[in-house]
């Protein structure tokens, strides 16, 4: 199994209710006058005691973390105060095996911390904890505090609090508001034993044994079961994520629609991988929803079948070869033009200057043909070595793949790495300089990023052109959680100079031919209602297609509990007025456990 950080991978003990007959009283109890869990914890997200040392605070242990590097036990107080924005949990770190059980009745001394998973630079919301303890057990074989019963009427629907101008944005020194902001209200629980009942899966489980699930069903719910993310505004505060037990092996394997029926019970964690986090001791019983992979209309004979696919870093070595050419053979019936994303060169991630990606591309041709697809030709230039982002050494790029029985691709030479295409009108029509031709690959709007790919194809003598795209990735933007309020999304502002560069590039085909057919594809790592698709529509040179789909539908990536649009396929003007296209978001990979890609494909049908 992949690991992203060992504290991770943390095993956990977690109490169902245990018998208070076997109570044995070891030590005498902490006095009346000591400071209390909830004291620590205080109002705000920061702990009033940050930095000092604290005697004696006394609680029971709720749940025993025994992997990894954050080795530690939860503990809660079961005799809490009347503030709801003070939480009665608290973990203790302890950095090697704890000596406590779940049960026992414990005193804590020791250092106060508040600890930023994943470093204060990235943003994220601080735990507070208790370091450095020296932990008297009291008694053993206590009744755990019951657990806090999130349900759909717990969570508030404004979702966060604004920062403070004072602080950057930070919410952190805000005196928490649990009846009024979701992310107060798991706040204040930080810690604390909490459970969910018959909790809906909305972001299936992933490689390191976690799941999200929504304790509000009715909230943006998409037409296949999962929570769709339609606004900056409107976010989905019913979403939290269940980590695993630390043996992976048991944990569910689900898809979006799965219900972790019954009940499941944990201390409410915070990570850097999701923020508000439920690690489960006792997990529901896992139904199936039934979910299953979606297969696209074959389009007619005289459309033409367009297709965006993000194949995440495919290279040689893969073992998704076959299953990628069965998706795109049988559930995306072969389209007449396939722009392929995260096509690696021939030796994938080793960083040794190849660049050419010719084995890989053959490799999924070949394994089309064998599915009983079509015999695909291909185009594509190689990028300069490790200058278009991506796993270093991978050079990932797109491809054009096309069935030469249906369309024809117009070859004109002189596209390269780093030569940037044009614009020429001949005989009243437009014409690429090169074909294929990457757009204005100088340009510091390419930084470490993808250069788009042009070319011109035709089917049935209408010439159509295509621009394959790749922009920026959301990579160092703020998470939905972070303690910054809103979050930063600094990862715009080269995207929206990328997306300039593309719609002033499909502005001069159309000024040279204003009844030219384009289609601007790809992975845009951008919502359909972001300003990154406004940018790329421009002034309606261009229009984002999957905005014809019902908004249940609009999704292709399924990321922490929101289903959103990251893959888009935008039509010219004169596609769009001939009202004749068919769109279809393919759901075949974001929702599922056992995805071959992140993304889910797209196509388009039309008749030019």
């Amino acid at each position: 199994m992949p690991s992203r950080s060992s504290a991770r991978l943390a095993a956990l003990t977690v109490a169902a209710v245990c018998s208070a007959a076997s109570t044995v009283v070891l030590t005498s109890p902490a006095h009346a006058d000591t400071v209390r869990i909830h004291d620590v914890q205080g109002t705000t997200r920061l702990s009033p005691y940050a930095g000092k040392q604290v005697t004696d605070v006394p609680g029971i242990v709720t749940a025993v973390r025994t992997y990894g590097s954050s080795k530690g036990f939860w503990y809660q107080d079961p005799n809490p105060d009347n503030d709801p924005a003070t939480s009665e949990g608290v973990f203790v770190y302890t950095s090697s095996t704890p000596k406590v059980a779940v049960g026992d009745s414990v005193t804590v001394s020791g250092t106060v911390s508040e600890f930023v998973p994943g470093g204060a630079s990235g943003g994220g919301q601080s735990v507070t904890e208790i370091t450095k303890p020296v932990v008297t057990t009291v008694s053993t074989g206590n009744a755990v505090p019951a657990p806090v019963v999130i349900k759909a009427r717990s969570v508030p629907n404004r979702y966060a609090p604004a920062g403070d101008p004072a602080a950057n944005g930070s919410v952190n020194g805000l005196t928490l508001k649990p009846e009024t902001y979701a992310l107060d209200y798991y706040e204040s629980l930080e810690g604390m034993n909490v459970q969910v009942a018959d909790a809906r899966v909305v972001t299936g489980t992933d490689p390191y044994a976690e799941l999200w699930v929504t304790v509000k069903p009715h909230e943006h719910l998409s037409e296949r079961g999962g929570t769709i993310y339609g606004s900056y505004e409107s976010q989905n505060t019913g979403r939290l994520q269940i980590q695993s037990l630390g043996a992976t092996a048991d944990f569910p394997q689900a898809n979006v629609g799965d219900t972790l029926s019954g009940t499941t019970t944990g201390p409410m964690d915070y990570n850097q991988f999701g923020g508000y986090t439920l690690v489960a001791g006792s997990l529901g019983t896992l139904k199936s929803g039934g979910l299953e992979r979606e297969v696209t209309k074959k389009q007619a004979g005289g459309q033409l079948a367009v297709a965006t696919y993000n194949v995440e870093n495919l290279d040689p070595t893969d073992a998704t070869f076959a299953e990628h050419a069965d998706a795109i053979v049988h559930n995306l019936q072969s389209p007449d033009i396939v722009s392929l994303e995260e096509i690696q060169d021939n030796n994938g991630a080793k960083d040794d200057g190849t660049v050419d990606a010719s084995q890989t591309v053959t490799k999924l041709i070949d394994a089309i043909v064998a599915a009983g697809g079509p015999k695909y030709d291909w185009r594509s230039i190689n990028p300069v070595n490790d200058q278009d982002g991506g796993e270093p050494g991978g050079n990932i790029r797109q491809v054009f793949l096309f069935n030469p029985e249906r369309v024809s691709f117009t070859d004109r030479a002189g596209g390269d790495s780093t030569s940037a295409v044009g614009v020429d009108k001949v005989r009243g029509k437009a014409e690429l300089t090169f074909s294929p031709g990457r757009i204005a690959p100088s340009d510091t709007a390419w930084a470490n990023s993808r250069k788009p790919l042009a070319g011109e194809f035709v089917f049935r003598g209408q010439t159509v052109f295509v621009i394959a795209n790749h922009l920026n990735s959301k990579g160092g933007d703020q998470g939905l959680t972070s303690q910054f309020q809103p979050p930063a999304r600094s990862s715009e502002t080269q995207r929206h100079a990328q997306a300039t560069l593309v719609n002033a590039f499909v502005k001069d085909i159309l000024s040279k031919q204003k009844n030219a057919q384009v289609i601007a594809l790809g992975d845009m790592n951008d919502f359909e209602f972001s300003e990154t698709a406004k940018t790329l529509e421009g002034n309606g040179e261009l229009w984002s297609a999957i905005k014809s789909l019902p908004k249940n539908e609009r999704y292709t990536y399924d990321y922490q509990g929101n289903q959103q649009v990251l893959d888009q396929i935008l039509i010219s003007p004169s596609i769009r007025r001939n009202g004749d296209f068919q769109y279809d978001s393919v759901h075949i990979n974001s929702e599922f456990h056992d995805q071959i890609s992140d993304h889910d494909p797209q196509v388009l049908r039309f008749r030019p």
